[in-house]
């Protein structure tokens, strides 16, 4: 239950360090545990799948781009729900509904149940990721809000893992099935530990939602240069992200390196680096900027694609973690600056950043599968790189710091 206080009380954000502060960022660290967990343990069984069904790379894909896909239609609708029943009614109800299909998932008879529920729970995880910015953004210290935002991110790249490391662990000793009930059973657990965790809202004001007053704030971000850069850059650059893991394992298990699934699924322990990459960048946003730091981020992006070409394990497994740190200091640094930018309607801002991160991801990555089918990895390389590309030149040309507030810390940031 959501709990309302009028904002004409003494009651103030959390200050970094203050017991609010650290109990709200690690529950939504948790959050991100059984978001990412829900979402990504499919991502390590692809393979499996087009062994045990028949179907190609691409088809198998769809088991996380429809994921992703359903995800972004739905994450604005949720986030609408959030402003009028509450974000953290909202975020508990996506939990549960998320792990509960993600039990059933594994029962599936052929490829075409499996791609449906998982397209429902995309439409299940939405509340989480579409509530967690905008709850953060209200609850939090504006100037502390990078640090907790890399912390809620941190969770998500550990539910990543968790989910991945759970379901590749076990294909060399059970079928897919087990290995992805394991990590929905994870999942679910994790999302009871959130729901107990979860402080209620403190600064929260319910608002009446209509589908009119949505599309008022939804075109109000749109008209804002710097916030419509940042939608193009999240789209971007989680489209090259998804691209490179979902295909990452089907090279590892190929020619020259011939790994077993569980060393291939090992792979996946480079999300530790973005767990370290998410808070040090958001810190690092707060104090120099976030156009200087997202800058270099998506460089480090470029560099780290580019090192997997060769077929030479050291340079491969150096440029994934490389590219991963980047990524993920990208995204906490360019979802931090959303919540700022955003005086008002914080939740359809948030959730617009959301819509192109997923949309990234369903359409970059799933476009991903016919590419890697007809170039191989050097053709991945070649896309990906021209999509990490594309964000620098939109970080450096449509973020400069002649737009107000745009390279200031978050301390001194002017949401104009």
């Amino acid at each position: 239950m959501t709990a309302v206080i009028d904002r004409s009380s003494s009651v103030e954000p959390y200050p970094v360090r203050s017991r609010g502060y650290r109990r709200i960022t690690a529950a939504l660290f948790i959050a991100g545990v059984t978001t990412f967990g829900s979402m990504y343990s499919t991502q390590a069984v692809l393979p499996e799948f087009t062994r045990y069904f028949g179907v190609s790379p691409a088809t198998s894909a769809l088991a996380m781009s429809l994921t992703t896909g359903m995800l972004a239609l739905t994450i604005i609708p949720a986030s609408a729900l959030s402003a009028r029943f509450g974000r953290t009614r909202v975020m508990t109800i996506s939990a549960v509904s998320a792990a509960v299909i993600g039990i059933l998932i594994p029962l599936s008879p052929t490829i075409e149940v499996v791609l449906t529920l998982r397209a429902f729970q995309g439409v299940a995880l939405a509340g989480v990721p579409a509530v967690a910015m905008a709850y953060l953004a209200e609850e939090v210290d504006r100037a502390s809000l990078g640090q907790a935002m890399g912390r809620y991110i941190a969770g998500t790249t550990v539910g990543a893992l968790i989910g991945r490391l759970l379901a590749s662990s076990m294909l060399d000793v059970t079928s897919w099935r087990w290995a992805l009930e394991v990590a929905a059973l994870v999942a679910a657990f994790s999302a009871i530990v959130m729901i107990r965790m979860l402080p209620p809202s403190r600064m929260f004001l319910p608002q009446r939602t209509t589908p009119a007053t949505v599309a008022r704030g939804v075109a109000s971000h749109l008209k804002n240069p710097a916030m419509l850069s940042l939608f193009v850059l999240s789209f971007l650059l989680m489209g090259g992200f998804v691209s490179v893991y979902n295909f990452l394992g089907y090279r590892l298990l190929a020619d020259p390196f011939r790994l077993t699934a569980t060393l291939a699924g090992l792979v996946f322990l480079f999300y530790l680096s973005g767990t370290v990459s998410s808070p040090k960048a958001g810190k690092l946003s707060d104090r120099f900027g976030q156009r200087r730091i997202l800058l270099g981020a998506v460089a480090i992006m470029a560099c780290g694609i580019l090192l997997t070409l060769p077929d030479y394990m050291p340079t491969l497994l150096t440029g994934v973690a490389i590219f991963t740190v980047g990524f993920f200091g990208a995204h906490s640094v360019a979802s931090s600056w959303v919540s700022n930018l955003a005086a008002s309607n914080r939740a359809e801002a948030s959730s617009l950043y959301l819509f192109s991160y997923y949309l990234g991801s369903s359409l970059l990555g799933g476009s991903a599968g016919l590419v890697y089918m007809s170039a191989g990895w050097p053709g991945m390389v070649a896309y990906v790189g021209t999509l990490v590309a594309a964000g620098l030149l939109v970080v450096m040309v449509t973020l400069r710091p002649r737009n107000r507030g745009l390279s200031a810390p978050v301390s001194t940031f002017s949401a104009g």
